[in-house]
C-alpha cells in the first residue's frame, strides 16, 4: 500500500491551533461551548481542540463523545454522553477528522435534530470534498482534492506523532 503524508504532527496543531481560534472568534460572545466530538479520531481532535480552547478562553468548555457505527448508521441509534441540560440552549462544534462523503457527520448532526441546541457547528481536520450527502464543516483544517479511489488515514493516537495520510 502506497502512502504519502499530507501533514506531519507539526502541521497538525497549526492546523488545530488556527481551527480553533477560528471557533473563538465565530462564538467568543457565548458563555459556553460543548464540543461534540465522534468516537475515534474526531474525539481526539474534539479533545485537542477543547485543549487549546480553554488555553485562549475564559468559557466554558464542555467535551463529549458522539457513538455511531460508521458503516452502517442505521443499525443502531446514534449516542451522546450529554444531557440534555448540557445542550440546553448551547452551541454545539461537532467534530471529526475527515469529511469524505458526509455519510458519518450527517448521522452524527442528526443526534442534534430534535435537540434543543442554541447553534450547531461542524469541524473537520481533513476535507475531501466528495460529498453524497448535503453537509459541509463549517471549519476546516485542510481541503483536498483526492480521486474516488484516494482516502486520508488520519494517525492521531501518539501526541507528538500525529500524521495524516493519503492512500
Amino acid at each position: 500500500m502506497n502512502k504519502t503524508e499530507i501533514l506531519n504532527s507539526k502541521q497538525i496543531q497549526q492546523k488545530l491551533n488556527r481551527l480553533t481560534h477560528e471557533v473563538y472568534e465565530n462564538n467568543f460572545s457565548e458563555k459556553e461551548l460543548l464540543i461534540a466530538g465522534i468516537e475515534g479520531n474526531g474525539y481526539l481532535v474534539a479533545k485537542r481542540v477543547c485543549e487549546s480552547l480553554k488555553k485562549i478562553s475564559k468559557q466554558k468548555i464542555t467535551l463529549g463523545k458522539i457513538t455511531l457505527d460508521k458503516k452502517d448508521p442505521l443499525a443502531k441509534e446514534a449516542k451522546i454522553d450529554f444531557t440534555e441540560k448540557d445542550y440546553k440552549n448551547k452551541t454545539v462544534i461537532l467534530v471529526d477528522d475527515v469529511l469524505n462523503s458526509g455519510k458519518t457527520l450527517i448521522y452524527a448532526v442528526r443526534v442534534f435534530l430534535d435537540k434543543p441546541v442554541k447553534k450547531l457547528n461542524t469541524l473537520v481536520l481533513v476535507d475531501r470534498s466528495h460529498r453524497m450527502f448535503p453537509v459541509k464543516a463549517d471549519f476546516v483544517g485542510l481541503s483536498l482534492s483526492t480521486t474516488l479511489q484516494e482516502h486520508i488515514v488520519a494517525d492521531l493516537s501518539k501526541k507528538g506523532q500525529e500524521s495524516v495520510y493519503l492512500v
